[in-house]
């Protein structure tokens, strides 16, 4: 059996934060932005406004279109750094709104991987054969852990979810996934906080994003390279086989850095980075939905999807919608 996408949907706050509204209380430029980003804009989550609620709407909206009751829902998967509370998990609030029945409901935590790292479990539940359907969703608010003061890093992240209805499937759907980390590589992006750890003096307690950008970069380019090559390698694929590239969107030089690695070009690859920011783990199954609704993406089209966070985490997967 293979674990096939019957139904996608995302959801964004209502707020629009603009590079030029970013100037009127950060030392920076739109242009300076743009440049280094490609980012002109991202969304930020209302006061009160939780990751959950974010996610219960791109959930809704993936079981509408996938045109299934709730209550058949197996498994619910959320991959998320910034859930609701410590416990219960963001998953098992969802499961709850949504009415879903007693299924299985967890979250993953793997920075911006998380929604393909997510993909990944599911997808093994349905080849194994113990789940039917699964929902996974990609969902934060990462302006919960932006310092407004650090112009390196509040410019680049908005809030936003995406979620992926997959169904049990004799077609071909999901052909393979790929999941990986690297800890050697955790403090060149953290949030050096936590329960277990404790908190620190300040604001917050010291609860922001800490990013050496420089070095992030570096590492990002190259390891998707290797994750791409080795998606490839896995399927017996040429790269020239591929319809379209849905990339993480956090920066739009490493996007194209990929698709000029796969020798694709721009009009193939999914780009929401100037118009979402850098969404974490909600960003790929967005710009997956976004593909879609537009009508770009149609059923039998070959997919590279892949992501790269803090951890570091990477993972990639080919799916033939």
């Amino acid at each position: 059996m293979h674990a096939r996408i019957i139904g996608t949907g995302h959801y964004l706050p209502d707020r629009v934060l603009t590079n030029t509204d970013l100037e009127e209380f950060v030392d920076t430029t739109d242009s300076w932005i743009q440049e280094r980003t490609g980012i002109r804009e991202r969304r930020i989550a209302a006061d009160g406004q939780t990751t959950g609620d974010l996610a219960e709407q791109a959930a809704r909206r993936a079981l509408e279109a996938a045109e299934i009751d709730p209550a058949t829902i197996d498994l619910l998967i959320v991959g998320t750094t910034t859930p609701d509370v410590v416990f219960p998990s963001t998953a098992c609030l969802i499961q709850q709104r949504l009415g879903l029945g007693e299924c299985g409901a967890f979250d993953v935590n793997a920075a911006c991987s998380g929604f393909i790292y997510a993909l990944s479990i599911a997808t093994q539940y349905i080849e194994a054969g113990t789940v039917k359907r699964a929902l996974v969703i990609g969902a934060e608010t990462l302006s919960r852990l932006l310092d407004w003061d650090d112009r390196a890093t509040c410019v680049l992240f908005g809030d936003g979810a995406g979620a992926a209805v997959l169904e049990a499937s004799e077609e071909a759907g999901v052909m393979s996934t790929h999941i990986h980390a690297n800890g050697n590589y955790g403090d060149l992006l953290k949030v050096d906080v936590g329960v277990s750890r404790g908190f620190t003096e300040g604001p917050r307690g010291g609860l922001k994003i800490l990013m050496k950008g420089n070095e992030v970069f570096k590492v990002a380019v190259n390891t998707l390279g290797r994750i791409v090559d080795e998606t490839l390698a896995y399927n017996q694929l040429d790269k020239h086989d591929l319809d379209w590239l849905i990339p993480h969107q956090a920066n739009l030089r490493i996007i194209k850095a990929t698709a000029k690695k796969l020798d694709m070009p721009m009009d193939r690859v999914i780009v929401t980075v100037d118009r979402h920011g850098n969404t974490s783990a909600a960003s790929v199954p967005m710009a997956l939905d976004e593909a879609i609704r537009s009508g770009r993406v149609k059923r039998g089209d070959l997919m590279l999807l892949e992501a790269f966070g803090g951890g570091f985490t990477w993972g990639a997967s080919l799916i033939r919608y």
